[in-house]
């Protein structure tokens, strides 16, 4: 059984590995951030539970298939369980951002399916941590605190400073997972 109050929603792109702008399009592109895959696992063992939430508008744009897609989730799930952690459930968006969808972060339709998955009544006292204000937005409408990682499109969030106020700011993934777990 799932708590929502050891709830991690994590976005993946800029948060877990390494983001572009050129869209991350392969196995080989998709690169985690050092430390990352250690915090989720950290996280795991601690009785935290972590999901994803991820926009994947490269399928809508044909830059890559969903196949490819669920290959950088498979090594993304077979590190974290090498490292001793575990991910509840990956939910994405393969909509493009004129597609009008519900589930493209900053509509928290993705929150939704996450919610569903683990057999959640809300997600409010949960935790979302992503690298752009969207994300942020997508949490903070089902209740999420919310918090801002400076890799990725951190850094320029950060610097845009606007719709920041309840957020909280950590260097990366793994300086938030010593924090929460020193609590």
């Amino acid at each position: 059984m799932y708590d929502v109050s050891k709830l991690v929603i994590l976005d993946r792109d800029g948060v877990i590995n390494h983001d572009s702008d050129n869209y991350i399009k392969s196995l080989e592109e998709w690169i985690p951030y050092p430390g990352s895959i250690d915090a989720i696992a950290r996280l795991s063992q601690s009785g935290w539970s972590v999901a994803i939430a991820t926009n994947q508008s490269g399928i809508a744009r044909g830059y890559y298939d969903e196949g490819t897609l669920a290959s950088m989730h498979e090594e993304l799930n077979r590190l974290v369980a090498a490292a001793g952690g575990r991910i509840a459930h990956i939910a994405y968006c393969p909509h493009g951002p004129d597609e009008g969808c519900d589930c493209r972060k900053p509509r928290p339709g993705l929150l939704v399916q996450i919610q569903q998955a683990l057999g959640l009544r809300r997600l409010s006292g949960s935790w979302i941590v992503g690298d752009s204000l969207r994300d942020l937005q997508a949490g903070e409408a089902m209740g999420c605190r919310s918090v801002l990682v400076r890799t990725g499109k951190g850094k320029r969030t950060e610097a845009k400073g606007s719709g920041l106020e309840q957020a909280m700011i950590f260097d990366d993934l793994a300086a938030f997972t010593d924090w929460l777990l020193a609590k």
